[in-house]
């Protein structure tokens, strides 16, 4: 009897032993305190009874949001970025080991890194090099993160607000740049009308009757509008043959 039930005993310790980490996690094995390995995933064992203890860490991708910082850009303008990252443990054993909390030491290097890179750049950069100032953040926050076994994924930079008056200032730039634009295609449209006037008063002297056929396509055109009174502009030539047909009479 006491056999069976040490036999017993030996078996529900041995059970207890078991565990079992999912296809995306691994799981760090402490004897005594001693990191001695890794496992998983799936099914393993560890000595129970508190002689090992198993601390299983998240593989997958995970998304964080970088609170809204305020930041002053290099030219001396406050401006308020939040952003998000996506970031991976690659080496969970460090993960464990080299940092208390993981998740929050990346979001605090990211929260510095986005002030440090916001203030490295102006407020025109900021606005018009979002990719280009995220794929820096990326770099330096991965570069940060790397001996704690973490991957930064990726780095997205959501909103960039700036005070009232420089949005003001900003529109009142925009609006003054769309009249400049408009007034030189204005002007353009105006030479190039003028240059093909001059090729065609070119042409038609050229050729002297073809005057004479605008004119009357001229004509053609005021006469087919409905309400209107028509000037008939008779070439030169035609007012001195009548003169001269009046002197003869």
């Amino acid at each position: 009897m006491a056999i069976l039930i040490a036999a017993a005993i030996v078996a529900f310790v041995l059970i207890t032993g078991f565990r079992i980490a999912q296809q995306y996690e691994r799981a760090l094995v402490f004897r005594f305190g001693r990191y001695t390995g890794t496992k998983g995933p799936g099914l393993f064992w560890i000595v129970p009874l508190g002689v090992e203890r198993a601390v299983k860490v998240d593989m997958r991708v995970l998304t964080d949001g970088v609170e809204k910082q305020e930041s002053m850009t290099r030219d001396n303008v406050p401006v308020q970025v939040n952003a998000v990252i996506w970031y991976r443990v690659v080496r969970p054993d460090r993960a464990v080991i080299e940092v208390q909390n993981v998740r929050n030491a990346v979001i605090q290097v990211a929260l510095t890194t986005l002030r440090n890179v916001i203030g490295q750049h102006t407020l025109d950069d900021v606005l018009k090099e979002r990719e280009k100032l995220a794929a820096l953040l990326k770099d330096r926050v991965d570069a940060m993160t790397e001996a704690w076994g973490v991957e930064i994924q990726n780095v997205e930079m959501k909103n960039v607000e700036i005070p009232q008056s420089m949005q003001r200032a900003m529109a009142q730039e925009a609006e003054a740049l769309r009249e400049k634009r408009g007034r030189i295609i204005k002007a353009e449209a105006e030479m190039e009308a003028a240059r093909k006037l001059r090729e065609a008063a070119d042409e038609i002297m050229k050729t002297p009757a073809s005057l004479e056929l605008r004119r009357m396509q001229m004509l053609t055109e005021i006469g087919a509008e409905q309400n209107t009174m028509t000037v008939v502009m008779m070439p030169s030539e035609f007012v001195e043959a009548a003169k001269a047909l009046g002197d003869r009479k």
